[in-house]
């Protein structure tokens, strides 16, 4: 295939066809970037997204990759690139659960949340790196949790691959910094989803509890900081954990 050229800032989300994924691309693309919208398993939610982004105006490109093979996250970004000509911003977004008590956990579990979560971001920011070593300019966002920072119980391989994600933030910043790049993290905390409107009130209200804003987030609050960490604004922050988490874990 061959390298199209692009005027547009181009941003690739992974994991966006739906939940925060698909709330950070929609707000990238309002803010003017080309958007390539990566998908896993449901292509025709991802083309939902797209098709959403080209109805107001913008430009929007459907790519599918299995992130649990941790090599094609590399090509994923190759493919952006050649599509869309370059690559400025990176989320690093795709993730999966596989929750159960460390002492019940399966060797497969922790393997397939670490290859998606953790393996697939290094291996997907290496192949930007690249790239946006040649721009001396670029931006990497990896969205890890409030949990690689407080613990979860039952969600030992989860946790650490969010808090890997944290580490690597740091290393990363420190590496690129001098070729323009800026890497940093958000920590979501109870954002709402699919997921939290089936808790029982119970449960609800214990988590709320904990939480002093007193609700959970919308995806929208952490779309909102991923774009500010894209734009020219944060140009001098790097190496950075933020939360988005109502207070629930201050830094």
């Amino acid at each position: 295939m061959t390298e199209v050229s692009s005027p547009v800032k181009v941003a690739l989300v992974t994991g966006s066809s739906r939940g925060l994924g698909k709330a950070m691309a929609l707000r990238l693309a309002q803010d003017g970037y080309a958007v390539a919208i990566h998908y896993g398993r449901n292509q025709a939610e991802a083309e939902k997204v797209a098709a959403e982004v080209q109805a107001a105006g913008g430009r929007a490109e459907v790519f599918g990759a299995d992130l649990t093979v941790t090599a094609n996250a590399g090509t994923l970004v190759d493919d952006v690139i050649k599509a869309m000509g370059r690559l400025d911003v990176l989320v690093n977004n795709a993730g999966i659960t596989r929750d159960t008590l460390a002492i019940r956990m399966k060797d497969e579990d922790w393997d397939a949340v670490l290859q998606t979560n953790l393996s697939s971001a290094f291996t997907a920011s290496r192949a930007a790196i690249k790239h946006m070593m040649r721009a001396r300019s670029g931006r990497i966002i990896n969205i890890a949790s409030v949990v690689g920072l407080m613990g979860n119980p039952g969600q030992a391989n989860y946790v650490a691959s969010k808090a890997g994600l944290i580490g690597l933030t740091k290393a990363l910043a420190k590496e690129y910094g001098g070729r323009g790049i800026t890497v940093n993290a958000v920590a979501p905390g109870f954002i709402q989803s699919d997921m939290t409107a089936e808790l029982n009130e119970d449960t609800r209200t214990a988590y709320l509890a904990g939480i002093p804003l007193a609700r959970f987030g919308q995806p929208e609050d952490v779309a909102a900081l991923v774009a500010f960490l894209a734009s020219e604004s944060a140009g001098y922050i790097t190496g950075q954990t933020i939360g988005v988490d109502g207070g629930l874990y201050p830094h």
